[in-house]
């Protein structure tokens, strides 16, 4: 086992190389950079009028042949201005330089300091990470906690009233967009024509630091309810009736006909031998679930609750073509994926040791 996980994390290297790559040189030949926003910024045209100038025109060299810049922003603007901007971002240097400079900082995790807000990367992402981690940890345990359990009940009743109740009451969640009902609960428990319950922005009160140790877990889980509700709940149709398919084809199955004939009650079949089996498809789904919840799932419920997260940090990044931003978020998203990946692996070998991924080579 300690020579396949040693494989698996050899393998991350080329992944995460071969994803930067692909988005890094994507990236170069998108309309609007960060030079194109820059000049904008200079005019007073904002992100808004600098993409409407700038539409169709590429990242590529500052000059053309004959003197003249071909950022269409910059026509008008003093040639040196626009040498100064590249050399600020960075873009004065050859493209293939500036991508091996780029390899050779985040194999260090130097991700460097965003192009406009005068901070390093790396602080930027350790500020919006708790809000991400909240969401997404909570969000996703709540569902699973609830899930997996409920789908389990309605194999074992399945057909019965509760089984088409419960059906109807998950799907009805499910139909229900996390955002709308995220404004919902804003409208009912923060203020609104309704009740004060709860506060309608931030992770913490103002005065956190100065609360006694249990008065800011309160204070901290106070802040994060609205907002885990409002996530999780789209999210329980899709693994309740994963477990109620799963659990239902294994219950099915010849080796239960056979634990029942020996007499094994249906808690001890259920415990011993189904559960084993069924949580198998549960288990594969649970990394992409997971980095769902954890960062594009979170974007719209940050919006509504005013909360600065890692999801709302790379839509403010892409919109302002802040490619380090970028391209640390989306560094440390795979990264967080291909563990939870391996992490699914041994979770495997936990549920079911009859599963060997050593001996697939």
């Amino acid at each position: 086992m300690l020579s396949y996980v040693a494989r698996r994390l050899l393998l991350i290297i080329p992944t995460l190389w071969a994803i930067i790559t692909i988005n890094f040189f994507i990236t170069q030949i998108a309309p609007g950079g960060p030079v194109d926003q820059a000049i904008a910024n200079m005019q007073g045209l904002g992100n808004d009028g600098a993409l409407q100038r700038i539409a169709g025109s590429g990242q590529g060299d500052s000059a053309s042949p004959n003197g003249t810049s071909t950022y269409r922003g910059a026509r008008g603007l003093d040639p040196e201005i626009i040498a100064e901007i590249e050399r600020r971002y960075g873009f004065d240097k050859p493209i293939g330089q500036r991508y091996v400079e780029m390899l050779r900082n985040y194999a260090v995790f130097n991700f460097g300091d965003s192009l406009f807000r005068g901070r390093t990367v790396t602080g930027l992402i350790a500020e919006r990470l708790p809000v991400s981690i909240s969401l997404g940890f909570w969000s996703t345990l709540i569902i699973y906690l609830i899930s997996i359990p409920l789908g389990i009940r309605k194999a074992v009743l399945n057909g019965s009233r509760f089984d088409l109740w419960t059906s109807g009451a998950v799907i009805l969640g499910n139909s229900i967009p996390s955002f709308l009902f995220a404004v919902l609960l804003v409208v009912l428990f923060c203020g609104g024509s309704f009740l004060n319950i709860f506060p309608i922005r931030g992770l913490f009160s103002p005065n956190f630091e100065d609360l006694s140790f249990f008065g800011k877990i309160t204070d901290y889980f106070w802040h994060i309810c609205l907002p885990t509700i409002a996530l999780s709940i789209g999210g329980f149709a899709g693994l309740t009736m994963l477990t109620k398919n799963s659990f239902l084809d294994e219950i099915h199955k010849q080796y239960v006909l056979t634990a029942r004939a020996k007499g094994l009650t249906e808690k001890n079949i259920l415990i011993k031998h189904v559960f084993r089996n069924a949580m198998l498809i549960i288990i594969s789904g649970f990394p992409a679930a997971f980095i769902s919840m954890f960062f594009t799932g979170s974007l719209l419920i940050e919006t509504v609750f005013s909360l600065e997260g890692l999801g709302l940090l790379g839509l403010e990044a892409t919109m302002q073509r802040d490619y380090p931003v970028i391209f640390a978020t989306l560094y440390i998203f795979t990264l967080i994926g291909l563990l939870l990946n391996l992490i699914s692996d041994l979770i495997y070998t936990a549920v079911d040791p009859r599963i060997d991924f050593e001996g697939r080579g």
